[in-house]
């Protein structure tokens, strides 16, 4: 499986951006993809995930409401729109793919991830 993100940039902050993470050859007919970022100095943590088979979504507290998470079956594409944007998000935004997950699984653990994007940088600054 490989993963390419993209929509990555600068942005004011209130602003929006949307994230792209391309996916080709999934792995299995149920995997979940997730987003996941790391600010410098800080270690990567949790943002969303999204089944690909049932839809079922989860997302982190400190992005619930301002971010949603979603796909494109037939681009093999997940999405990340971000709105309402703080200086607190600022960090390399990573995707990846679970492909063990089950029907109604959506994890926020990173080792559970198996296959990973090379990151794209967000930042949000006045």
């Amino acid at each position: 499986v490989q993963l390419v993100e993209s929509g990555g940039g600068l942005v004011q902050p209130g602003g929006s951006l949307r994230l792209s993470c391309a996916a080709s050859g999934r792995p299995s007919s149920s995997p979940a993809t997730g987003w996941f970022r790391q600010a410098p100095g800080k270690d990567r943590e949790f943002v969303a995930a999204l089944n690909w088979s049932s839809g079922y979504t989860n997302y982190a507290d400190s992005v619930k409401g301002r971010f949603t998470i979603s796909r494109d079956n037939a681009k093999n594409t997940v999405y990340l729109q971000m709105n309402s944007l703080k200086p607190e998000d600022t960090a390399v935004y990573y995707c990846a793919v679970d492909e063990g997950a089950h029907y109604y699984s959506a994890s926020k653990r990173l080792h559970e991830y198996d296959y990973w994007g090379q990151g794209t940088q967000v930042t949000v600054s006045s």
